[in-house]
């Protein structure tokens, strides 16, 4: 029998390559190189599925040119790269990556809220520059975070992982803000009370942004909110580039409306907005929150699962589609 063809379109762990070749042919991009849209189309010529990251966009075009398409894994837990409405009516299935990365991404939204509030990488660059040549009561005087206030904007798993260690590890008073509120039960595990959005903003010392992009939740940050916020407050975001008008935020930065920022993603990005290079009151990282060893290769491995269990006819492990069937008829028996 035919093995069936998957691209990998981004460099992964070895393992799971040799995984996922025991199950199928497999076209690996070893130069890591991220397509173009015209690019990601021609190397899925005659592909039955791929495993995805962040940086591939799967577009109502790219379906259309790749008519043998079943399965698009993204080694992601957000899918924002998915054009879910194209991919339901190509018959075209989606897989995402959700809970293998919901504590090493807490941890990293919190370690990044202690080095905002405590102005870690800006005290940093002052030593490496060589001016530091005494103490001072004042020096770096940051944020306070045990027993501070911290506002959860987006309170799904990971959300509940940086609430937990706040409430739990720092004393912290718990917001959150959510489409819709937690159970009573989940609640009072986290220790965290339901806030509008603007309760949340005009409260909290440290607003934590954890929510999944969409149109809906597109600059859920932007020059109004800011200007709610403290002026001795923070923000951090490691949910998606776009959800924060990085623009004014980094004008709100440079006035010093509010106090700090601490950035893992990025409008554009890898492109970064050139005026959060030019203030020293933020602390920037290339969309690394889940990256650790163990995280990142769970995460190839789950998308490399979802490849063969629906290329092998069976339902998806983390689907976040339901193709149309007659399309999905069509895909599969077209071949």
């Amino acid at each position: 029998m035919t093995k069936r063809r998957i691209l990998i379109a981004r460099a992964i762990h070895p393992d799971v390559v040799a995984f996922l070749k025991q199950h199928f042919e497999v076209h690996t991009n070893d130069a890591d190189t991220v397509w173009s849209p015209e690019q990601l189309a021609q190397q899925l010529q005659g592909m039955d599925g791929v495993l995805t990251t962040s940086s591939e966009r799967i577009s109502a075009q790219v379906l259309a040119a790749c008519p043998q398409l079943k399965v698009v894994a993204n080694m992601a837990v957000g899918y924002n790269n998915f054009d879910v409405d194209a991919m339901e009516q190509a018959g075209v299935q989606g897989t995402n990556a959700p809970d293998v990365l919901t504590e090493t991404t807490a941890d990293f939204g919190f370690a990044l809220l202690m080095a905002t509030a405590r102005r870690i990488t800006e005290s940093e660059h002052y030593l490496r520059a060589g001016k530091w040549s005494k103490w001072s009561y004042d020096m770096f005087a940051g944020a306070e975070v045990h027993g501070s206030t911290l506002g959860i904007i987006g309170m799904g798993r990971i959300g509940q992982g940086i609430a937990k260690r706040g409430a739990y590890g720092f004393g912290m008073n718990v917001i959150y803000h959510n489409r819709s509120h937690l159970s009573p039960a989940l609640e009072a595990e986290c220790k965290a009370r339901y806030v509008s959005k603007d309760e949340l903003l005009q409260t909290a010392d440290h607003v934590v942004l954890v929510l999944p992009y969409t149109p809906e939740s597109h600059h859920t940050i932007g020059a109004a909110e800011l200007a709610q916020m403290k002026p001795t407050a923070t923000l951090i975001n490691i949910a998606r580039g776009g959800i924060v008008d990085d623009a004014a935020l980094a004008q709100a930065l440079k006035a010093q409306r509010i106090a700090a920022a601490g950035l893992d993603v990025f409008e554009g990005e890898p492109k970064v907005h050139p005026d959060l290079l030019t203030v020293p009151n933020v602390v920037l990282t290339p969309h690394i929150a889940s990256a650790t060893v163990a995280t990142r290769r769970a995460m190839g491995k789950l998308a490399a699962d979802n490849l063969v269990a629906v290329l092998g006819g069976e339902l998806p492990l983390t689907p976040v589609n339901t193709p149309d069937a007659t399309a999905k008829s069509l895909r599969w028996n077209s071949e």
